[in-house]
């Protein structure tokens, strides 16, 4: 007999995956005609005019960072809109006085979070293929990186969810946060290019880490060390974890 808890998780699970495919043109296509841009522009026009990195194409080099984008972007855009409109809606109140603990809620709206990444991922390494070809040089690390980073923002989308007050406050930080530290990220480049100043500043940012380990899967080129990069992914998730822990036990954002 399947405890109360697994039912509870399955449900939430299931409801995510139905919304996710129910509107599909707005979570799984928009992620592959932007990447599909970024193939054509950045890979097939200016890319065809660059050295070679890493003994790879440009556009085999840059492929797995735009990879990397949309699975942070898919996690945390899913989290971030469908938890924000349950509170909109008061919806979020049934399930929060509901029998479930808060970390099944939370494991519940994460995975949904992770099932859309790996989703919209999956798509753009498809159609990245008509464009380039790919290798695998680790599948261990290349699944590992993802599954981490998809984690951390599905948690971020929550943390973002419960404190926005209003539609746009749901944008600030995708807008002024991630797209910055994305683009900066050594999605377009190697740090290995950069003059030493910037290099090492470029080393502050988190999703350079995320960003190198998952092409190091595909590649087996990077600029960090693994240890480097699972550290930092491991450890933004820990305490993005505990953020959103502390944030429902306290109510915060959730309790009139």
């Amino acid at each position: 007999m399947k405890s109360p808890t697994f039912v509870g998780y399955k449900t939430m699970v299931r409801k995510e995956l139905v919304r996710i495919f129910r509107i599909w043109s707005q979570t799984l296509l928009p992620p592959v005609i932007t990447m599909s841009l970024y193939f054509v522009v950045f890979g097939g026009f200016i890319g065809s005019q660059l050295a070679p990195i890493a003994g790879y194409s440009y556009m085999q080099y840059i492929v797995p960072g735009l990879v990397m984008m949309t699975i942070i972007t898919s996690s945390y855009m899913n989290t971030v809109s469908t938890f924000y409109f349950a509170k909109w809606q008061h919806t979020i109140d049934e399930i929060l006085v509901s029998p479930m603990p808060s970390w099944v809620v939370i494991a519940g709206y994460v995975t949904g979070g992770v099932l859309r990444a790996f989703l919209t991922g999956f798509l753009v390494v498809i159609v990245s293929l008509l464009f380039t070809h790919l290798v695998i040089s680790n599948i261990f690390i290349l699944f590992a990186a993802a599954f981490l980073t998809s984690i951390l923002f599905a948690l971020a989308g929550i943390v973002n969810a419960i404190y926005a007050k209003s539609f746009d406050a749901i944008s600030i930080v995708p807008n002024f946060v991630l797209t910055p530290l994305t683009y900066l990220g050594g999605v377009f480049y190697s740090i290995s290019l950069l003059p030493p100043l910037f290099r090492h500043i470029s080393l502050a940012n988190p999703i350079l880490y995320m960003v190198n380990a998952f092409r190091y899967g595909f590649l087996g080129v990077s600029d960090v060390s693994m240890v480097h990069c699972f550290a930092v992914m491991g450890g933004f998730t820990l305490v993005m974890l505990i953020w959103v822990l502390v944030l429902f036990k306290k109510g915060a954002g959730l309790k009139k």
